[in-house]
């Protein structure tokens, strides 16, 4: 392990309002090329559609193993049935195929907090818990309920973790409000295309909304919250030649022009290799005999990412 403990800034959302723009894989990626350099890394799947968990367990794992009392789901249960954080720590597994892996680089580990097909319902239990489908700041448990995951990454439990990736719905429900209320920072996936990027600026004044609500209401009886964009990863990125096609060059500027940080590095399309890594339980970065220059440019994105939160 390179770190001793899990420095501040190490809480990291990954959202974009729209989906299919590589979010989960850039999470399962990052995650695993961290454990590999020697990182203890802890990723949460938040996403009902439960890609993440998929990415690392079989199907037919999943039901036998972790559905019925292993999942995110179960643990916001606890929360809702308690009005409040509860420990989180039950509900991290270690996926073996991934961390068989890693052992072979060093002493790394990749941890997960499964996810939930049947999370799709949670967000109408928080309604009824905070009063109405709007998030209502006058209830008792506004501030209890957006601040569970916060307090339960507080616990003794997760200070050994060097990085958290947070795997977020694409959406701005409840579920995803908890997850960016824990994070010191907010990662933005986004293809080179008209609708990943215009939703973009959007996204970022749902955040501000969300930071200006949040610490108002906390006022100075609990931390305030002030998560950043680390910047925006351009993904699936077509290439002719030297450089990308020039139906995607003009949305590659994009998120310059609303003075987001953009990360240097972008990742290629390459379905040969991303679409069959769920399947062996590990990340297209892992696989072996994969695509080297596909790979590279995971190793460079996890590299940027890394002297970005530790900025």
């Amino acid at each position: 392990m390179l770190l001793a403990m899990r420095q501040p800034g190490s809480v990291v959302s990954v959202i974009n309002y729209k989906g299919g723009v590589g979010k989960t894989t850039l999470t399962a990626n990052i995650g695993a090329e961290l454990a590999t350099r020697g990182l203890t890394v802890l990723l949460i799947d938040l996403d009902p559609q439960a890609s993440l968990t998929f990415s690392f367990y079989q199907p037919h794992q999943w039901e036998q193993e972790l559905a019925d009392e292993r999942t995110i789901l179960q643990w916001f249960g606890d929360v809702l049935g308690h009005g409040g954080s509860q420990p989180l720590d039950p509900y991290v597994v270690t996926p073996p195929a991934v961390n068989d892996v890693i052992a072979r680089s060093g002493s790394g580990r990749l941890d997960l907090v499964p996810s939930h097909l049947m999370l799709v319902d949670a967000d109408l239990d928080f309604a009824y818990q905070l009063g109405g489908s709007r998030f209502q700041h006058g209830s008792p448990r506004y501030l209890p309920l957006h601040r569970a995951l916060a307090d339960a990454l507080g616990g003794e439990a997760f200070q050994a973790y060097d990085a958290i990736l947070i795997d977020c719905p694409p959406n701005f429900t409840m579920v995803t409000r908890i997850g960016i209320v824990a994070s010191d920072h907010i990662l933005i996936p986004a293809k080179a295309d008209y609708l990943s990027t215009l939703g973009i600026d959007y996204l970022r004044k749902k955040l501000s909304e969300l930071v200006r609500d949040y610490n108002r209401v906390a006022g100075g009886a609990v931390p305030q919250i002030s998560p950043t964009i680390l910047g925006v990863v351009l993904t699936m990125i077509q290439y002719a030649g030297t450089g990308p096609i020039i139906a995607q060059r003009n949305f590659i500027e994009q998120p310059s022009s609303v003075e987001l940080p953009v990360f240097r590095q972008m990742i290629r399309d390459n379905k040969t290799l991303f679409a069959p890594a769920g399947e062996h339980g590990i990340p297209a970065v892992l696989l072996p005999n994969a695509n080297p220059t596909v790979q590279y440019e995971l190793q460079q994105l996890a590299s940027e990412f890394l002297a970005r939160i530790r900025n």
